[in-house]
């Protein structure tokens, strides 16, 4: 059998066999057909798993980063590895409402909130609007600078009542 036939031959069983399949198989790299060899694939499968346990050790510090944040804050650690419970807690942390949880789940108005908490968090803890902008952006990096610095936790400002102005 030629070639030619071997491949229609292999198009055609590509489907029932995985062997035939792996031989007929043909991967894009840069642009340009390659063989699919078991060391390409390999390959793949190794930067993912890189790619996996990097993503892994992020989380990881962020949980940490914001245990050491709820903590210095004066609430349970474990608050913020509940789902939507460390969002309560983060906002009696701030001095918001309760009720803005339900803002959460809106589209759009869920950034908008984020970035509010991100403020407020920032200034409860006597940091500026730049730090603001790093928790919003740079969140895994910002939470354990956040709990593991000096930041103190300095509590929610108050309004002036017009009897002390």
């Amino acid at each position: 059998m030629n070639n030619i036939g071997l491949s229609l031959l292999a198009n055609a069983y590509s489907g029932f066999s995985p062997a035939v399949n792996m031989a007929a198989a043909s991967c894009s790299f840069n642009g340009q057909e390659v063989p699919c060899s078991p060391a390409f694939v390999g390959g793949i499968f190794a930067l993912f798993g890189v790619v996996w346990i990097l993503d892994l050790a992020l989380m990881i510090l962020m949980i940490v980063g914001m245990w050491k944040v709820y903590s210095k804050a004066g609430k349970p650690g474990w608050a913020s590895l509940i789902p939507v419970y460390n969002l309560v807690v983060m906002l009696e942390i701030i001095g918001k409402p309760v009720w803005w949880v339900i803002l959460a789940f809106i589209p759009f108005v869920n950034v908008v909130v984020g970035v509010i908490v991100a403020y407020h968090l920032a200034k409860a803890f006597g940091k500026g609007i730049g730090y603001a902008v790093g928790l919003i952006f740079l969140s895994f990096i910002f939470f354990p600078i956040l709990g593991f610095g000096k930041a103190v936790y300095t509590g929610v400002a108050t309004p002036a009542t017009p009897n002390e102005a």
